[in-house]
C-alpha cells in the first residue's frame, strides 16, 4: 500500500544536514552528483535518521559520501535552512514525502590527505570531486540550493578566516 500524495505546498522539509568541509587553503570540498546530466556541484549532505543528533548525522554523511570522517568541527549554524526543490524533482524522491529539506549546517576543518578521500563509496552519491573556492562553489550549484550555500557561506566566513590563521602558524 503506497502512502497517499501530499499535494507540493502541503509537504514539510526534510530534515538534513549539510557539510562545509574545508581543507588549509579555505577551500571547500565539492563533489560532482553521479546522478545529474548537469554539471551539478555540491557539498556532502544528507538525512537525520531517528534519534540522530545532527553531528553524528554529519560525521556519519562525511564517511559514507566521502569515505572519511577525519575532520574537526569549527562551527554550527544555529538555526535551519530551508531549500524548495523543483516539483518534478519532489516527486521522483523520497517518495513524494517533502518539498525540499531544512539543513543543519556545520564547518568542520578536514585533518587527512586528499589521498583518504575516496567517493568510490558503497551507495557513491559523487562521480568526481575536487576543492574549489566557496564563490565558485556557489555558481557552480545547482540554482535551487545557491541562496542556501550563500547563507552558509556568509555565515562562515569568519570562522573559515580564522582557521587560516590558525593553520598558518
Amino acid at each position: 500500500m503506497t502512502a497517499p500524495i501530499i499535494p507540493y505546498d502541503e509537504r514539510p522539509y526534510r530534515p538534513c544536514v549539510g557539510i562545509f568541509l574545508i581543507n588549509d587553503s579555505g577551500m571547500v570540498f565539492a563533489g560532482r552528483r553521479i546522478d545529474s546530466r548537469a554539471e551539478a556541484w555540491q557539498m556532502p549532505q544528507g538525512g537525520i535518521d531517528l534519534g540522530e543528533t545532527p553531528l553524528e548525522a554529519c560525521l556519519r554523511e562525511m564517511e559514507e559520501e566521502i569515505g572519511t570522517r577525519k575532520a574537526t568541527v569549527l562551527h554550527e549554524i544555529q538555526d535551519w535552512l530551508n531549500y524548495d526543490i523543483p516539483m518534478a524533482l519532489a516527486e521522483r524522491l523520497w517518495h513524494g514525502q517533502y518539498k525540499g529539506q531544512k539543513q543543519k549546517w556545520m564547518l568542520l576543518h578536514y585533518n587527512g590527505a586528499d589521498a583518504e578521500i575516496n567517493i568510490d563509496t558503497a551507495e557513491p552519491e559523487f562521480c568526481e570531486w575536487k576543492w574549489l573556492s566557496p564563490d565558485r562553489l556557489i555558481d557552480l550549484a545547482v540554482p535551487f540550493k545557491r541562496d542556501v550555500y550563500r547563507h552558509v557561506l556568509t555565515a562562515f566566513k569568519p570562522h573559515i578566516e580564522q582557521a587560516q590563521i590558525i593553520s598558518a602558524k
